[in-house]
């Protein structure tokens, strides 16, 4: 069934999930008051939790009981665990047909996956998935139980949450305000962006950064494949960019950076570039932002993190590609490449598709819920970037839009999250090569 369908079931197995979900939250036990949740706000609140956003319309910490809060830390887990899986086995599908077709020889050059690695496949994300998230959750309990005089109970519960959540960019906090009051712990702050970077880069990444370490430390060649290259680099610099960009904007903004002094402006600078990428913690309050900062953060959000991991957007590598090919035409050069390997034409149009189609998602997401909210454009379009690229940060109006347009924040977080990741599956299983080919003829551009 898989191999058949490989997108109908991801988007069913997810649906079910998520419906299950917000079945149990709906439940009396799962809120503190003891009162049946509304199914609309159970509903956000599962899909938010299973497509690793964050979004919320009622307080993780003072709405939802212990029972809740578990629901909801199960249900983060397995959306995590289950989009870094199946996503990777969707690219070792996809690989093996190409290569069975096309006759392939660079395994490397298909996220490093190939027929027969299924079990490695689900024990490697399993594995890597509970060695980070005990690692940082231990860290943040000790953290919290020595410099915040926290019970032991409560330390290693916040702990334990908040690492299951950054690992699986979910951005769901226990406190109202999410990681304000660490805004200036480094011993909080960057144990988290380390997490939040670890998920997002994506699994085929970080399986080949450990046996290319253990390649190294037996004197082997470290070579690394050009999607983890391209992953990399590509996400460096979108941090340092960011990093820079949330400095210069809000240095003396008093109500963000503004108060802080600058080791600490420099911290939260970079700490906001990486949960935009895309995890919804914040550690400065996002609705006080400049305009300016927010549309940055909206690109930010809109290109995500790596593919096969658990951060959502259209991706690193499609933008990488995207502004391989922008550059190969500025040059007039007939092919685009990227560190010293071309792409494949079939690349380039898959890029483009999922690009498109996420702008003109985000676009109608948009338009929809400016008919049904009175909040300014750049809050309402913020909101729809962090929804698809399932972020999670917020300028606070969530809670305000009415069930219509939670409904469509609701779809949004949905097909943002699985979206990509289908689509470019379904495009690469169905390529098929023409055996003829039509007259060129060239329509006037620009």
């Amino acid at each position: 069934m898989f191999a058949a369908h490989p997108a109908r079931t991801l988007v069913g197995a997810f649906g079910a999930v998520i419906l299950l979900g917000a079945l149990v939250l709906m439940l009396p036990v799962s809120s503190q008051g003891g009162g049946t949740t509304g199914f609309v706000t159970a509903l956000f609140t599962s899909t938010s939790a299973v497509c690793v956003t964050g979004l919320v319309v009622v307080d993780t910490g003072t709405y939802w009981s212990g029972f809740g809060e578990g629901v909801i830390l199960a249900l983060i887990q397995v959306g995590g665990f289950g989009i870094m899986t199946m996503a990777s086995l969707l690219a070792l599908l996809v690989s093996g047909k190409l290569r069975l077709r096309m006759q392939l020889t660079a395994q490397a050059e298909t996220k490093t996956l190939g027929i027969g690695d299924v079990r490695r496949v689900l024990l490697g994300v399993a594995g890597t998935t509970l060695a980070i998230e005990l690692a940082v959750g231990a860290w943040l309990a000790l953290r919290l139980r020595f410099g915040y005089d926290h019970s032991i109970a409560d330390s290693t519960y916040s702990g334990l949450f908040h690492a299951v959540s950054a690992f699986n960019n979910a951005g769901f906090g226990l406190n109202v305000d999410s990681l304000t009051p660490y805004a200036q712990d480094p011993f909080v702050t960057l144990p988290v962006a380390l997490a939040v970077i670890l998920g997002g880069i994506g699994f085929p990444v970080l399986l080949e950064l450990l046996r290319h370490r253990r390649r190294k430390r037996l004197g082997g060649r470290r070579t690394w494949s050009l999607h983890t290259r391209m992953t990399l680099v590509t996400t460096v610099a979108l941090l340092v960019t960011g990093t820079v960009f949330t400095c210069l904007l809000e240095w003396s903004n008093p109500s963000t950076l503004g108060r802080l002094d600058w080791s600490e402006k420099l911290l939260n600078g970079f700490f906001h570039s990486a949960m935009s990428r895309t995890a919804g913690f914040n550690a400065i309050d996002i609705g006080a932002m400049e305009a300016s900062t927010l549309l940055m953060t909206c690109t930010l959000m809109f290109i995500g993190g790596g593919s096969a991991g658990t951060a959502g957007g259209i991706k690193v590598t499609t933008f990488a590609v995207l502004a391989a090919a922008i550059v190969a035409e500025v040059r007039g050069e007939p092919d685009s490449s990227v560190m010293g390997r071309r792409l494949a034409p079939h690349v380039l149009r898959q890029a483009l598709t999922v690009a498109l189609l996420a702008v003109g998602l985000v676009i109608a997401g948009t338009l929809a819920l400016l008919t049904v909210s009175s909040a300014p454009l750049e809050a309402v379009l913020f909101e729809a970037v962090s929804a698809f690229g399932t972020v999670g940060l917020s300028t606070g109006i969530t809670a305000d839009f009415p069930a219509s347009g939670q409904l469509v924040l609701i779809l949004l977080m949905f097909v943002g999250r699985l979206g990509p990741v289908t689509l470019v599956s379904a495009l690469a299983l169905r390529e098929r090569t023409r055996r003829y080919q039509l007259p060129e003829e060239r329509p006037v551009i620009g």
